[in-house]
């Protein structure tokens, strides 16, 4: 038997960040089936349950990228991986010399939060509109985000042009080392805007999901992963079986085991709807 695990946009997704009516359908029958899947996103389990809503997935959620193992209906963390407010500040103040200004995410005593202070650019302005209209929980206006880091620090997003990006990223791992994991891509939905996401060197989608197995009782299982953006690659690599969409990354394809069609064609499902029939026939 196999265990399956997704990415969401660009990946299990259509153009428009949503569940297709074909892969909805089609996840339902599989999973009231016996189908072990379950999803593996850098959103946040708040956003993860607002797109599969309704769809009866029993397993936890990785979320953040590998910094949360969350129940889908409840949105509890089974799993924090956080980075200490020291760390955390330290990056922030690094970011700021470069100019930029971060949206950053922590976990403590109030629960999830997450922080904006102002806005610079395009992108940066749909990442608060995007949450403000989907009513984010977690979204807090802060005049100051360096007095909101007392709490363990989850994600620290930075959202301008590729080339400040990749010299910001270039000095946190001068100044972490090890300590820390960065994923720098485009954004899906605004070309032009890319993503650098900052996290605890523990926060990877591969360590979230063996971490999952184990304590599911799904370990001995073949695992199955779908992707297409550099922050899939530690999981593709860490699968029995490796699967890049066609709108993949060129890096994530060259990882891949297998190349199937493009997430708007709903090939995800499809894969795993005939690989599963050819498994659960007597």
């Amino acid at each position: 038997m196999r265990f399956y695990v997704s990415d969401l946009d660009g990946t299990l997704l259509d153009p428009q960040a949503q569940l297709s009516s074909v892969t909805r359908a089609h996840l339902t029958e599989l999973l009231a089936e016996g189908l072990a899947f379950t999803v593996a996103s850098a959103r946040h389990v708040v956003s993860i349950a607002r797109i599969l809503d309704g769809l009866p997935i029993s397993l936890p959620v990785v979320s953040s990228n590998g910094a949360y193992i969350s129940d889908l209906r409840t949105g509890r963390h089974e799993l924090v991986n956080a980075m200490e407010p020291s760390l955390g500040q330290a990056i922030f103040a690094l970011v700021r010399r470069h100019g930029l200004m971060p949206f950053v995410a922590t976990h403590g005593a109030k629960g999830d939060q997450l922080f904006w202070q102002e806005v610079q650019n395009e992108g940066q302005q749909r990442f608060v509109t995007e949450r403000q209209r989907n009513a984010d929980p977690r979204l807090r206006h802060a005049a100051r985000i360096q007095d909101e880091l007392d709490d363990p620090l989850v994600t620290m997003l930075v959202v301008a042009r590729m080339e400040p990006l990749a010299a910001l990223q270039a000095e946190i791992h001068a100044l972490c080392g090890d300590r820390v994991t960065t994923h720098l891509a485009e954004d899906l939905y605004m070309p032009g805007w890319p993503w650098l996401n900052i996290h605890d060197r523990r926060a990877s989608k591969d360590q979230a999901i063996k971490t999952l197995a184990e304590r599911y009782a799904l370990h001995e299982r073949e695992l199955v992963v779908f992707g297409d953006q550099v922050n899939d690659l530690s999981m593709l690599k860490a699968a029995h079986h490796a699967v890049a969409v066609s709108n993949a990354s060129d890096d994530v394809k060259l990882a891949a085991h297998r190349v199937i069609g493009p997430h708007h064609e709903d090939a995800v499902v499809h894969f795993i709807r005939e690989d599963w029939a050819t498994r659960i026939k007597p």
